[in-house]
């Protein structure tokens, strides 16, 4: 029965098909004859993706040195003889001359890859490790393992790949300047394995698989290439172990980031709690290592480490590998160090026995260093360039690794610096940017993850209006305390006037007026402002962005800080009294950049309110320069910086988050910006962007975390709408997002903003760009007073395919709120009356 359940799945796997999680795990059984013809079909995968590259039958490794940090760590994985206690070690840390010399003697021997390789975390746990730090001035290991990858880098040339263990969002922005490459083994998605007492990842904080998870998918969302693998042998069942090859294909295809993939046999120990347990089978290595390949495709590449395999190259090597991995004529494995690497001449030798050519590659994988700027900072290229062969992607094995500055290139300035005035003329010159099909990652993986709430509200089926009588009760809470309305204990009220309609949606809307005109009284502001864009060059991949550009397309542009500073000093002449700055998260953006814009407008027109850069733009900017988001704030704020627009929240939901933006900071970490600003006296606005792949649900819990950030701050000086705008947007171009929000929602949203908001955050402005005149005059009428400013020029809303202009004059605004009935009047940004 088991064979006959083999034989079919072989079956499917020759002929191309998808196999399911009982399939894979059935072939994990293979043996004999049907092992055999696994393999071989692994093998002619493996061999179409390596055609497919340009390198038909060509292995690959890394000639690295091996750079063990740290050897302490907070974890206690019963298996591992690295980490180990502070008493048995001369120091805690290698002190950064060590490292140095480590990196030296490999660069004299021809390595490149520089593999840094310690404990997670170990000042949390061990006293040693935090007076260490402490002593030579680093807040943390992550802060020294960068100083010492910038070392490297400048003084010896190597290429370092980082492998810290588990990183959030934040850290892998701060990393991402200094390496080319990064990794973590996923190991296994067993949870059981961490949380049952005996078991190999017992008592290891970061050995949760679900934090695991989020680190590949954060690694994708940051752009970094990533390296992962499972580990086999610890006590994983055959079904465990294809769940994880499972969940490394689905980040693979969502974010196209995963470089390689290492398929690791256990090998006991002594001195650990498992030296006891049987080493991995080979057998059950190759077929593992089979599995893979038909799981995740002939454009994976797959590792398996050479000296793990007691001489059996040629099974793996049949089996669909195509990287040997990092070896060193250097250092040992310090990870296993009683098993020495192979010579590189046998290693070569045995794979051209096997009949495979053996090539050295980078750290980093030849696609991405082909691919160049989406992946690797800008300040890594030179350090790259100079070990790539420029049309393979890889390494020219007798190039020598040279010291080199570690430094931003020279900003180029131009493109079509003239978007904002014409694009209400030519428009955009194609409704997409030229790496549509690659940047956002992989379409069906992303349409996957939309929620099913999402997906009912696009279907237009109803299911947030709720029942008769919590409409009922929200209206009258609605009229008695509507701020109430935020509680868990009124959800059912809340979502059910959502879905307001007909009768009740008016009386919502009356309610809302009612609650506007208590808190701010019948006047209808505006600010007289400029938006100026001072980029659009992007590769963040925001899936919801018609903005954002490649360098090389033809509506990119970057702005100098004279013509900045002369868009700004043209505002001025006419009458504006703040400008609104913000752009792509542009790799080539110095880390002077942003307080250098700043900088420039005050200098030029020392009056003008500086309202500028979002929570994604002063967070990658903090994360590149190495400091703190609070520092960075204060530097912009001593360089000028009056206010910082609340925009890049989108939803604050990570579950749409992350459909919506793939690489955006997550909820929390805008959270924590904005929250810094205001602790420095930054104001901010808030905003929420709706009407695409979100639900009213989320709506709510996007206001809750509005309203507790301004319990705790007081910073917001208002909400603003944002409806999606469709046309041009990527998501809803590959059949993802709705269409925009409709009219009902709309209205809906802008008056339970005021209502949900009521006695927190006074002004809610509706935005003329996105809703048109008519439909001002209508937010206007439900719970808005406040119309935004007059732009001069704006561009985002616009590339998106907006058709409501770029651009109001006051008298214009004026007749918007004539239309509804509303005194005018003028006000600065944080809402002062402003003179006429």
């Amino acid at each position: 029965m088991v064979d006959a359940s083999v034989r079919r799945a072989l079956g499917r796997a020759a002929t191309g098909r998808a196999l399911n999680t009982d399939e894979a795990a059935e072939l994990l059984t293979a043996r004999g004859e049907p092992l055999d013809e696994l393999l071989r079909i692994a093998g002619e995968i493996r061999d179409a993706g390596l055609r497919e590259a340009g390198r038909p039958g060509v292995v690959t490794y890394s000639k690295k040195v091996f750079v063990p940090l740290t050897r302490l760590c907070r974890d206690r994985c019963h298996y591992c003889t690295f980490a180990t206690v502070p008493h048995r070690l001369p120091a805690a840390y290698l002190e950064r001359d060590e490292v140095l010399a480590i990196a030296r003697e490999g660069a004299a021997q021809g390595c490149k890859e520089a593999l840094f390789t310690l404990g997670d975390r170990p000042e949390e746990r061990w006293p040693a490790a935090r007076r260490w730090l402490d002593e030579r001035g680093y807040d943390s290991t992550l802060d020294y393992l960068r100083a010492c990858a910038v070392a490297v880098l400048e003084e010896t040339g190597l290429l370092p790949h980082l492998n810290p263990g588990v990183l959030s969002w934040s850290e892998l922005q701060r990393l991402k300047p200094v390496a080319p490459s990064m990794g973590m083994m996923l190991e296994t998605t067993a949870t059981r394995l961490w949380s049952e007492p005996g078991g190999p990842h017992f008592g290891s904080p970061d050995k949760e698989p679900a934090v695991r998870l989020r680190v590949l998918d954060d690694a994708g969302r940051v752009g970094v290439p990533f390296t992962t693998g499972i580990l086999i042998g610890i006590g994983e069942t055959g079904a465990e172990r294809v769940d994880a090859l499972f969940a490394i294909r689905r980040a693979m295809r969502e974010y196209g980031h995963l470089q390689e993939v290492i398929v690791q046999n256990f090998r006991a120990k002594p001195d650990t709690a498992m030296r006891g347990m049987p080493d991995a089978e080979l057998h059950d290595l190759a077929a593992t290592v089979a599995v893979a390949r038909v799981l995740l495709g002939p454009k994976a590449r797959i590792q398996a480490p050479p000296n793990l395999i007691a001489g059996e190259y040629d099974l793996l090597l049949r089996a669909g590998i195509d990287d040997w991995g990092g070896v060193s004529p250097v250092t040992p494995d310090h990870v296993n160090p009683e098993r020495p690497w192979p010579q590189l001449d046998e290693l070569a030798a045995r794979t051209a026995s096997a009949g495979f050519t053996l090539r050295e590659r980078l750290t980093v994988y030849p696609e991405y260093v082909r691919a160049g700027g989406p992946w690797l900072d800008p300040r890594l290229l030179a350090h790259v360039t100079a070990l790539a062969d420029p049309v393979t992607g890889l390494a020219v094995e007798d190039a020598r690794p040279v010291g080199r500055p570690w430094q931003e290139p020279e900003e180029v300035f131009g493109g079509r610096t003239d978007l904002h005035a014409t694009i209400d003329v030519t428009g955009r010159t194609e409704d997409r940017r030229g790496d549509f099909d690659s940047v956002y990652g992989d379409w069906s993986e992303v349409a996957g993850k939309v929620s099913a709430e999402a997906r009912a509200v696009r279907a237009g089926v109803p299911g947030t209006g709720g029942a008769d009588g919590d409409l009922r009760a929200g209206l009258r809470l609605a009229a008695r305390d509507p701020g109430a309305l935020l509680a868990p204990a009124h959800e059912a009220k809340a979502l059910a006037l959502f879905g307001a309609d007909g009768p009740a949606l008016d009386e919502l809307c009356r309610l809302a007026d009612d609650a506007r005109r208590d808190a701010v009284g019948d006047d209808v502001t505006y600010v007289v402002n400029r938006n100026i864009n001072f980029t659009n060059v992007c590769y963040v991949g925001c899936r919801f962005c018609a903005f954002a550009q490649r360098e090389s397309d033809a509506d990119a542009f970057r702005l100098s800080l004279e013509q900045v500073a002369d868009r700004a000093e043209e505002a001025w002449s006419a009458g504006a009294s703040e400008v609104c700055l913000q752009g792509g998260i542009d790799p080539k953006m110095p880390v002077t950049g942003y307080a250098d814009i700043v900088r420039a407008i005050k200098a030029r027109v020392p009056g003008m309110h500086v309202h500028a850069f979002s929570p994604m733009e002063i967070v990658t900017a903090a994360a590149k320069a190495g400091v703190p988001v609070r520092e960075w704030l204060g530097m912009l704020r001593e360089a000028g910086l009056d206010t910082i627009p609340g925009t890049a929240a989108e939803i604050l939901d990570d579950d749409v988050r992350w459909v919506l933006t793939k690489g955006k900071l997550p909820a929390a970490a805008w959270v924590d910006v904005v929250s810094t600003a205001h602790e420095l006296g930054i104001r901010s606005s808030s905003t929420m962007m709706y009407g695409h792949v979100d639900h009213p649900g989320q709506w709510l819990a996007h206001f809750r975390v509005l309203a507790g950030v301004q319990d705790r701050t007081g910073g917001f000086t208002e909400f603003v709408a944002l409806p999606f705008v469709h046309t041009n947007a990527p998501i809803y171009l590959a059949g993802i997002a709705r269409p925009g929000p409709t009219w009902r929602e709309n209205r809906v949203v802008h008056a339970m903003a005021r209502l949900l908001l009521h006695g927190r955050i006074d002004n809610i402005q509706c935005s003329w760009v996105k809703l048109g005149d008519a439909g001002t005059v209508e937010m206007l009428r439900g719970g808005c007073n406040d119309l935004g400013g007059t732009l001069m020029e704006e561009t985002i809303s616009r590339m998106a395919g907006s058709g409501n202009g770029s651009a109001r004059t006051e008298e214009q605004l004026r007749a918007i709120a004539e239309a509804a009935g509303r005194p005018f009047r003028k006000r600065t940004t944080a809402y002062g009356h402003a003179g006429a």
